[in-house]
């Protein structure tokens, strides 16, 4: 069966949209349904979508979410929406010489998602702009372990049956 991936872009440059650009060129199929959002003008009703989701944004600012995340990160965290039934994964950019902030427009979701009762579904993945890599390359060599995982968890609540029935993971 197909599996669904919402991949939720936050970017000022388009750098994160390059990445889910990537993505999608090359691991999206048949059995890998992969659809492009940019966060504008979106709210915690986004996740009321079928599938699973990867927040792929980077950090702006002092550790901020980009501006086009900025209104579903607020709405996250004054809506506080059950989203039990959501699994995600996170693919955040950031730049390490900024320490005390590196990757935090990603750890930022990850943390408001987690606690609103989403399941994260693998580790938060952390490119750093200054290590010397392009984060597309990158998020190329990552994406398949990442997906593989995916399908074991998926494939382990298919077979757990009181389990099968409760989130919309695959369309």
């Amino acid at each position: 069966m197909a599996i669904k991936l919402h991949i939720l872009v936050g970017t000022m440059t388009g750098t994160a949209e390059l990445v889910a650009q990537e993505l999608e060129l090359a691991f999206g199929d048949e059995n890998l349904a992969i659809e492009i959002t940019l966060m504008d003008g979106l709210d915690h009703r986004v996740f009321g979508r079928p599938g699973i989701f990867l927040i792929c944004t980077s950090t702006y600012g002092q550790g901020e979410v980009p501006d086009n995340a900025k209104a579903l990160y607020a709405d996250l965290l004054s809506s506080r929406p059950d989203l039990s039934r959501v699994r995600y994964g996170v693919f955040a950019l950031g730049d390490s010489t900024h320490v005390g902030t590196f990757c935090f427009g990603g750890k930022r979701f990850d943390e408001a998602l987690g606690g609103l009762g989403a399941t994260r579904l693998g580790a938060v993945f952390e490119h750093n702009a200054s290590g010397g890599t392009l984060p597309e390359d990158v998020a190329l060599e990552w994406f398949p372990e990442w997906i593989a995982e995916v399908h074991k968890l998926l494939d382990d609540d298919d077979d757990a049956p009181q389990n099968a029935a409760l989130h919309p993971l695959k369309s």
